[in-house]
């Protein structure tokens, strides 16, 4: 489909508030009310178990220049080293989205009027592109001890280890990537991610739409 998510929901609400008298107030408070809504669903559904591990789109993998360390563990018959390790980092990642709520609601809240008509006339990323700006130090900031912490908790510290000092046994250039940054920058990007899948979601299907204001504003 190539129209943006965006150009539908401006044309979607231009018609609506011309038919209905929907005042700005609305307009602004329904887009709120969707990024909440699609934030909050999207945090649900990746802080669940096998959240980012059981999909495709947002698993985390080894770190680019540890690819030469999975390669050479696996030839070595290190799979299960490298498994484990993988894995501990996408429960990681799980455990820590668990506190990303609070911070897009307060960013979502914090939306003006004119932050709003600006989504409205930008490209079809400007929603998640303002999320991102809102709130990406933020996230950042207090993913990285959660993640840490998670990786210490899941045993991903002393996978990572594990599999790092298997490889450096066979290696003449060592090598250890900083595991808690990786962890963290993959863990937003699939957040933010979801997030735009949600969006579309309550643009295109009524059915997603969970109350009345969303339905009226986003509605043919």
């Amino acid at each position: 489909m190539k129209s943006t998510l965006l150009l539908f929901i401006a044309f979607s609400i231009l018609s609506v508030s011309h038919a209905q008298g929907l005042k700005t107030e609305d307009i602004a408070k329904g887009l709120k009310e969707a990024l909440q809504v699609g934030t909050t669903k999207s945090v649900e559904m990746l802080s669940k178990p096998d959240g980012f591990f059981g999909n495709a789109a947002v698993k985390i993998l080894m770190p680019p220049e540890a690819e030469k360390i999975e390669k050479t563990l696996r030839n070595l018959g290190f799979n299960k080293q490298v498994d484990d390790a993988i894995l501990s980092m996408n429960r990681a990642a799980e455990d820590a989205s668990k506190s990303a709520v609070p911070i897009f609601v307060k960013a979502i809240q914090s939306m003006s009027i004119d932050d709003a008509v600006g989504i409205l006339k930008g490209n079809q990323d400007a929603a998640t592109k303002y999320l991102q700006t809102k709130t990406n130090d933020s996230l950042t900031k207090s993913f990285r001890p959660i993640i840490e912490e998670s990786l210490k908790k899941v045993d991903a510290t002393k996978n990572w280890n594990t599999i790092v000092t298997q490889y450096n046994k066979f290696s003449f250039k060592k090598i250890n990537p900083d595991l808690a940054a990786y962890v963290t920058e993959k863990s937003l990007n699939g957040i933010y991610l979801q997030v735009a899948a949600e969006e579309a979601k309550i643009r295109k299907d009524p059915v997603a739409r969970s109350s009345d204001l969303l339905k009226k504003i986003f509605g043919k």
